[in-house]
């Protein structure tokens, strides 16, 4: 262990901890009175989108910077040997990013001359995945220290960019921009959203730095249950953290299995299921031959390829639409536009028609649903009717061949009609909307005329879930665990804020990608003949989750509320609605891809060793066993990632949900006693054990019991929300009775001495 550190000095943390609550909550919640426009941006739009972002960044730099220089050098470190090792891993670096861009370049020149799409994808597809499983094999060990850790000696920037490339999750990847395109600044009265995520996954990187990863680091542990051991004693503490680890890792890596599926699938062709083996493939070479040593490595290759498939379409389509390809700099005048178009498409009398006819649909669905048996058994009558008749009058067999389909997808029996019509209902409802259900893209919170307390709750909704993915960041095993891999606790510190700038690069970007591409189909679009709709129209359109559309009112021409947009497809269409080659559209692919593999090896890793290291060999540091503890957990691993593929292979809900769910879970289940750990002495062991199941049980609880599916099965009518708030930010709940359960239990048991005095002092 190391020495203890100086004595805490509290006024850097609540000066920088008082800026990030005021530039994030403070901004945030006054939002709706910073609509004045400076340079063609709503201010409260730039700093949600932006501003914030760039504060973070400064909060988290300035921390590291002061707090080293007051720390120094750390004992017996050699400066001079570092030094060299840094310079060896930088030439590598920079070779493998100029190879990477001459094999883009040398498919590019392949494409023109005439390769085939199968076999640009088939090649790039295959020289990515061969790549992450060379490093794998390369990096393959059995020695606990380098499995669990990469023998920390992973240098800050290095570190920090394998921790970016872990975070940008398939969610970040695949759905950010997406999400941002529906929900725009804050979302809809039900669904919170919007840049809250650009916040929090991002704001909760301060937390992290000032109240976590350097004290954690100090204790050259080896995985997030470990400090609890170290900090409390016993084994529960260890166990109940092994196991909210499993839940939230668990959680969060069937959305990343799932976000593999779609890729590869979508890249190779093959089904689904396929798709998500052969990903799944690539993930255990790496994660499963040389744990942390192995993962740390492919990630910092997979960044470089995630953040060049992010930022060359979005650069090339600011270019195209403004001739600026600084797309976060310039896209504030894209904003003012689409404003314009909303205004326009509201009073659109084509588009009141599409309204009114899914207005119509909604009814006749609420209509069947008054009597589900009886208009089950009236449209089958009605369609054998039919086919009786073109069978009488030897009709046409196309004709006879879709009514038979048609009968044949009936639903079976009333139950199932009940849940199809219903489902339908609500989708025709919320779709007989101005702007199809959309809000306007850059107004904060949702309003509604016939409800006062709309605004109100979308304000409350927006600050929850911003509150959950910033604890819940603090709070994720796989993201801390990275920062036990650098070489000394200053290094931590450099490692986080290398971490949020390359992450920023990603997250100052998805806003803008969402504003182009919604002036794109407004602009270029929406108003074209059905028959003229450019071919990526119809190519994606093969898959409805994906993009559906339909000529509503019958004239032909295609209106904004006819057009569905799942939010997966904006960053995977990107290419082709910019009009770049298919090269750019196979590294978007592969860039998903490397998206969700990181995570995945990261997730994985954690519930591993959770199982084995944690809660099977109870973190028992017997060298003796070292050996056996990483053989489990590679085995353990491998049981997971079977398990989570199968969840996967069940298409849940959407990936921004479980993973949001996700930073709920670990929130209420780690951060609270964590932080109380770390700062207050008086946190007993009960009052550690009683926060953790508190936080996680209310939790748990919420979001269960807001399941329409439960409701259903208990019989209870209504909404079960406590203030409105949506089950997916349920830790608000979560965290504030942990923190309160934690506090009380501790201040009415005995203290037990701290292991580890360094603990709680100042990092």
């Amino acid at each position: 262990m190391t020495q203890p550190a100086s004595p805490r000095r509290w006024g850097l943390h609540a000066g920088l901890l008082s800026l990030w609550f005021a530039v994030s909550f403070g901004v945030v919640f006054f939002a709706k009175d910073l609509q004045f426009v400076v340079a063609n941006w709503p201010v409260g739009f730039w700093f949600a989108a932006q501003g914030s972002v760039l504060v973070f960044i400064a909060i988290v730099a300035i921390f590291a910077w002061r707090t080293n220089r007051r720390d120094g050098t750390e004992a017996g470190f050699d400066q001079a040997a570092y030094r060299e090792y840094k310079s060896v891993l930088h030439r590598r670096f920079f070779w493998y990013v100029g190879s990477l861009l001459g094999f883009l370049v040398v498919l590019a020149f392949a494409e023109r001359m005439g390769l085939s799409k199968v076999w640009v994808a088939g090649i790039f597809l295959s020289a990515t995945l061969v790549l992450y499983a060379v490093i794998g094999v390369y990096g393959r060990t059995a020695e606990a220290s380098e499995y669990y850790v990469a023998g920390r000696r992973i240098p800050a920037v290095y570190n920090g960019m394998a921790t970016a490339a872990d975070w940008m999750s398939a969610a970040s990847f695949i759905s950010l921009a997406g999400g941002l395109y529906l929900q725009g600044f804050s979302g809809v009265s039900g669904q919170a959203g919007g840049l809250a995520y650009v916040l929090g996954w991002t704001g909760g990187f301060c937390l992290v730095a000032l109240l976590v990863a350097p004290y954690l680091r100090r204790l050259n542990l080896y995985t997030v249950p470990d400090y609890f051991s170290v900090r409390f004693g016993g084994r529960w503490p260890r166990l109940i953290a092994a196991l909210a680890a499993v839940l939230c890792s668990f959680t969060y890596v069937v959305a990343q299995i799932y976000g593999v599926g779609l890729i590869t699938s979508r890249l190779t062709g093959v089904h689904f299921e396929i798709g998500i083996l052969l990903g799944l493939g690539g993930v255990l070479v790496c994660s499963f031959l040389g744990g942390m040593r192995a993962v740390t490595w492919t990630q910092v290759t997979q960044y470089v390829v995630i953040i060049l498939a992010f930022l060359i379409p979005v650069s090339w389509l600011s270019y195209k639409q403004i001739g600026n390809p600084l797309a976060p700099l310039a896209y504030g005048q894209q904003l003012q536009k689409i404003a314009a178009m909303e205004l326009q498409l509201m009073e659109s009398p084509s588009e009141k028609q599409v309204i009114a006819e899914y207005a119509r649909r909604a009814r006749a669905y609420e209509t069947k649903l008054m009597d589900v048996e009886g208009a089950l058994q009236a449209e089958r009558q009605n369609l054998r009717r039919q086919l009786r008749a073109l069978g009488d009058m030897k009709g046409d067999d196309a004709r006879a061949t879709a009514l038979r389909k048609e009968l044949a997808a009936m639903p079976k029996d009333a139950n199932s009609a009940r849940e199809l019509w219903t489902r339908a209902m609500a989708e025709n409802l919320a779709r007989a909307k101005p702007l199809g259900g959309m809000p306007m893209h850059s107004t904060p919170f949702a309003t509604d005329p016939t409800d006062s307390n709309t605004e109100s709750n979308s304000r409350m909704n927006f600050l929850a879930l911003m509150f959950c993915l910033m604890v819940g960041t603090a709070g994720l095993p796989h993201l801390l665990t990275r920062y036990y891999t650098t070489p000394t606790v200053a290094e931590a510190r450099d490692s986080v804020a290398w971490s949020l700038f390359f992450i920023a690069l990603l997250y100052l970007s998805a806003p803008a990608l969402a504003v182009l591409v919604k002036y794109e189909v407004m602009a270029h679009l929406v108003g074209q003949p059905f028959d003229s709709l450019p071919s990526w129209v119809a190519q994606w359109a093969r898959d409805p989750s994906l993009l559906s559309v339909a000529d509503v009112n019958g004239d032909h021409i295609l209106q904004f509320a006819e057009l569905k947009i799942g939010a997966d497809l904006v960053m995977l269409a990107t290419p082709e609605i910019g009009g770049l080659p298919y090269v750019v559209s196979v590294l978007v692919a592969a860039g998903g891809l490397a998206a969700a593999l990181s995570t995945a090896d990261g997730l994985l890793l954690t519930i591993g060793n959770a199982m084995a290291h944690d809660a099977y060999f109870g973190g028992d540091a017997d060298k003796v066993q070292a050996m056996r503890r990483v053989m489990w957990s590679k085995f353990a691993l491998l049981v997971v990632a079977l398990i989570a593929a199968y969840a996967a292979a069940q298409r849940p809900a959407g990936i921004l949900y479980l993973v949001s769910a996700s930073f709920s879970l670990a929130g209420a289940a780690f951060v609270p006693v964590m932080v109380l750990g770390i700062f207050w002495k008086g946190t007993t062991r009960a009052g550690a054990i009683s926060g953790m199941l508190a936080g996680l049980g209310v939790t748990v609880y919420y979001m269960v019991i807001n399941l329409q599916q439960v409701r259903s099965l208990l019989g209870l009518s209504g909404e079960g929300l406590w203030w409105g708030i949506q089950p997916v930010s349920a830790g608000v709940f979560g965290v504030s009775a942990g923190l309160a359960t934690a506090v009380v239990v501790s201040l009415v048991t005995s203290p037990q001495p701290i292991p580890n005095a360094h603990v709680s002092e100042s990092a």
